[in-house]
């Protein structure tokens, strides 16, 4: 009974959002149509936003962002770039970056012509998955490019590969694989097994891959997430670790390190230069290190940012 009243009240908060939003219509008038009062119709279109029942896309170009974008993409030779208004209440938000990243998906993710969308991990690709239109494309695949088992056993919660093909019906390709393993000599063998080299070799042909950044410092997501350990992370901070990519840690120049936790990664590493579009998405003010390193080095060749730290890069 619960049940049934729960999907009652998610019809009508569905129904008051649509004569709102799409309708344009008042509070008042809506109160009049569904027979409720003011005070319900409000409540009702307030829960419509809250359960994500409506979603919403900016189609008109601000200007500020739009040179910013271009800036950026000249003085990287990027193939795309979007920045997106920032919000001066929540700057390190990712709700604006992963709206864009979704935007991209859903255009990638369209066409008839089968494609490949290797995905990295984190909270901008999580969120931008989720923000995907569902679509029934079979013959397209999902590959992960990243090793998802942390160090307790557990699966990453930002794990996006699964969603994705959920809400597209596309095979898909996890990487069943813990992050990091205990030695170099594990790592090589563990990689060379047939079901990840298979894993690899869809990554390898990907029309489009999508990661988030990382900084590396006391902060690092790849701390904080448990794929790394305290020690593990200040020893690739004292080898000039500012920043990793799918937990490629890379210096400030954007290159890759040789030691430390990257002998021990078992993450597919990025294309040094990147060849196949390889879209970072990052916002932040300690993040700006990180992405204008990744941009100098080559690891990246596209860039889904925020006009605060898009003015930060262009300003180092």
């Amino acid at each position: 009974m619960a049940a049934e009243n729960d999907k009652s009240r998610l019809d009508d908060a569905a129904r008051a959002g649509w004569l709102y939003f799409i309708a344009g219509h008042t509070q008042d008038e809506i109160a009049k149509m569904l027979q409720v009062s003011r005070a319900s119709a409000q409540r009702l279109v307030s829960l419509c936003l809250a359960e994500r029942l409506i979603t919403f896309r900016l189609e008109h170009p601000i200007a500020a962002c739009m040179e910013l974008a271009a800036r950026l993409k000249e003085r990287f030779d990027l193939v795309h770039c979007e920045v997106v208004p920032a919000d001066p209440a929540a700057p390190q938000a990712t709700a604006g970056i992963a709206e864009r990243c979704a935007n991209l998906l859903d255009a990638t993710l369209r066409s008839e012509t089968p494609v490949i969308v290797a995905l990295g991990t984190g909270r901008a690709v999580r969120a931008a998955v989720e923000r995907v239109t569902p679509i029934d494309r079979p013959n397209h695949q999902i590959v992960s490019l990243v090793g998802n088992i942390s160090a307790d056993g557990s699966a990453s919660f930002y794990d996006t590969v699964g969603r994705l093909a959920d809400r597209t019906g596309a095979r898909h390709y996890p990487m069943p694989l813990p992050f990091l393993m205990s030695s170099e000599d594990e790592r090589n063998k563990m990689v060379r097994i047939e079901p990840i080299a298979k894993v690899k070799a869809v990554a390898a042909k990907a029309d489009l891959r999508l990661v988030g950044i990382g900084q590396m410092d006391q902060k690092a997501q790849v701390h904080i997430d448990g794929f790394v350990t305290r020690d593990e992370l200040f020893e690739m901070m004292r080898l000039g670790a500012i920043g990793e990519i799918t937990g490629w840690a890379y210096d400030s120049k954007g290159r890759l390190l040789k030691a430390g936790t990257n002998k021990r990664l078992t993450s597919i590493p990025p294309e040094v230069p990147a060849k196949t579009t390889t879209i970072g998405a990052a916002v932040g003010a300690a993040k700006v290190t990180a992405i204008a390193a990744a941009l100098n080095g080559g690891l990246i060749n596209g860039l889904i940012t925020d006009e605060t730290t898009a003015q930060a890069i262009l300003e180092r």
